[in-house]
């Protein structure tokens, strides 16, 4: 059947709507940290603690497509069928119903909602080990509705067991997939080969801890059918960018660039990484806890992926401009109706790209001179070693250092160094690379002559006042702008404090002013400033801030304000927040790229 984006969103809904569930919606695309993961890596990653047996505000029975993301496979998009951003199609039971109910839905919303033919259906089932038994339940109940007994499989836990790797205390359990031949004409197709995988249903029994597995106290069921790879099977395509999700952005990339998609070759790939990492840009800056492109954390995969993209699109021969046209169109044509706040934050979104993709084209071009330099002096002293000795091996490996430079001063990141140099037929010395930015850290930090640690003129009364206060700004930076926010350095006096942080554009007024006003508050509260010493690793895991790891020891000094700052510093702190007066932000102004400076005095 041919089925438009809009419609099989809409279908998904309706059939589980229809069967008691409540439509929860999607949630932020940036992961909340309870899990361990940067972003949300599958649809039910958000529903974790209800699966876990909290209650749900809206029942048991839930339904949603939810947005994903995974950056495991970044240097893979290009091909076919790799995305960054994804999204899944999923429905729940929280202790509700089970295998009789969920096996029943899932085969007849493929055979009478996407008419696929129940002859044709293969279904996989775990095959049971030391831990968990074999699942003759669901294999049974497969064989009941009609699915030939030739066509159910048991499969090890590799291919049927679900669990979000890299967590301790999470959902998990055997599953159930669903296969459909990739061509439907064919007679007598072979499984595996002729098949694809359409979706899953997960029947959590288990909580997944350190060393095997518990039951839950109550069973759960977790579906998850793949969005866009359901989109590209139903409408017969064997490439996800042909679906109704790219076709209009590919319209667009050719009209931009001249160049036709289906001819092919490097142009295409260049295509579908423009597109690919365009959609999840917008995805990331648009999401209701968005995010910014950055050197640390969620941000600096967002800037891996948007300079890529801009280096794409030089190859493609179109300006960077084309990602701000590309995202207008999943912006208003693609996901207007599924993700609405990426309207209401249109220009914001555009603004942010477009400052980007600035900021790093004017680099772009010196940089890829600067790496060919790199290459061609490589091969130079290749043909030279050669002619006076024919027993030499051929040197592959671009220098450290180089890289470091290329990342310092051109703004590449490594991973971008490294895809140059792969299609080179090269590598890059990333230990290397390593070494040289510990050094350059550890430049950074040699204090000018006279001044004190911590950025401190003296240890005076007020510049102990003022360093606190840095604390308090720091704290209040990363909660009314962004997590991300880190401090660049500070310096201090008698009568003032500089601070910089990184942060791509200039503070607005009102965001000045809530700023100002959060340090206020917790000067009027009058906070304790508590000092522990602890080891390092006891020091990351009670959450506290290092602005340079690497300066630490194995024994470090901690200050804590409450619950709102906590961080490693070796400077002097006042005793209680409330002896520093009133503080107010005198100017706010751009150090250098991407990092802002703060004026501020204690009055």
């Amino acid at each position: 059947m041919k089925i438009t984006s809009k419609e099989l969103r809409q279908k998904w809904i309706s059939f589980y709507e229809k069967n008691g569930h409540v439509n929860v919606g999607a949630v932020s695309l940036i992961g909340d940290g309870s899990t361990g993961v940067m972003f949300n890596v599958a649809g039910m990653q958000p529903l974790m603690p209800y699966l876990l047996g909290k209650p749900h505000p809206l029942g048991k029975r839930l339904c949603n497509v939810q947005g994903c993301m995974r950056t495991v496979d970044i240097d893979s998009v290009g091909d076919a069928s790799h995305f960054t951003f994804f999204e899944m199609m999923g429905n729940w039971s929280l202790g509700d119903y089970f295998k009789k109910e969920k096996t029943a839905w899932t085969f007849r919303l493929l055979t009478e909602e996407f008419g696929l033919d129940k002859d044709k259906l293969c279904s996989t089932v775990f095959e049971g080990n030391d831990s968990a038994p074999r699942d003759t339940e669901t294999a049974e109940l497969l064989q009941g509705l009609g699915i030939r007994p030739e066509h159910i499989f048991y499969l090890p836990k590799e291919d049927n067991w679900w669990e979000l790797e890299g967590t301790v205390g999470t959902p998990c359990g055997p599953d159930n997939e669903w296969f459909y031949p990739l061509d439907s004409e064919k007679k007598n197709p072979v499984f595996p080969d002729d098949y694809v995988e359409i979706g899953n249903d997960v029947y959590m029994q288990y909580k997944k801890m350190a060393a095997g597995y518990e039951p839950l106290d109550h069973k759960n069921v977790d579906t998850g059918f793949g969005f866009d790879r359901m989109l590209l099977f139903l409408n017969g395509l064997n490439d996800g960018y042909k679906t109704d999700l790219f076709l209009p952005v590919i319209a667009k990339l050719e009209a931009l660039s001249g160049k036709r998609y289906d001819d092919g070759g490097e142009d295409r790939k260049a295509v579908r990484i423009i597109a690919d990492h365009t959609r999840t840009t917008v995805m990331l800056i648009g999401d209701e806890q968005g995010i910014l492109p950055s050197n640390t954390g969620a941000g600096y995969i967002l800037r891996r992926l948007m300079r890529r993209a801009i280096r794409y699109c030089k190859s493609l021969g179109v300006s960077s401009e084309a990602m701000t046209e590309v995202a207008k169109i999943f912006i208003e044509q693609v996901y207007d109706e599924a993700y609405p706040l990426l309207k209401e934050k249109e220009g914001y979104i555009l603004e942010e790209i477009k400052k980007e993709a600035d900021r790093f084209e004017s680099t772009l071009a010196q940089g890829i001179r600067e790496f060919e330099k790199c290459v061609n002096g490589l091969e130079r002293k290749n043909a030279f070693m050669a002619q006076s000795n024919p027993a030499y091996v051929k040197e592959t490996v671009i220098g450290g250092k180089q890289a470091f430079r290329l990342y310092d001063t051109y703004g590449f990141p490594l991973e971008l160094t490294e895809e140059l140099a792969a299609e080179r037929g090269l590598s890059v010395d990333t230990a290397g690379f390593d070494a040289a930015f510990k050094e350059h850290q550890e430049k950074s930090r040699v204090l000018p002559t006279g001044q004190f640690k911590g950025g401190l003129e003296s240890h005076s009364e007020m510049a102990t006042k003022y360093h606190t206060a840095t604390h308090l700004l720091n704290a209040a930076l990363k909660q009314v702008l962004s997590p991300d926010c880190n401090q660049k350095g500070s310096n201090i006096t008698d009568e003032r404090m500089r601070f910089d942080f990184n942060f791509p554009r200039p503070m607005t007024a009102e965001e000045i002013a809530a700023v100002e006003a959060l340090v206020n508050e917790k000067i009027k509260e009058d906070i304790p400033v508590v000092f522990r010493e602890m080891s390092l690793e006891e020091a990351r895991k009670e959450n506290f801030v290092g602005v340079f790891d690497s300066k630490y020891g194995e024994k470090v000094k901690t200050y804590s304000i409450g619950e709102f700052s906590k961080e490693m510093c070796g400077g002097p702190h006042v005793e209680r927040t409330g002896v520093l007066g009133k503080f107010k932000i005198a100017k706010e102004q751009s150090s250098s790229a991407g990092v802002r400076r703060i004026k501020a005095i204690l009055e």
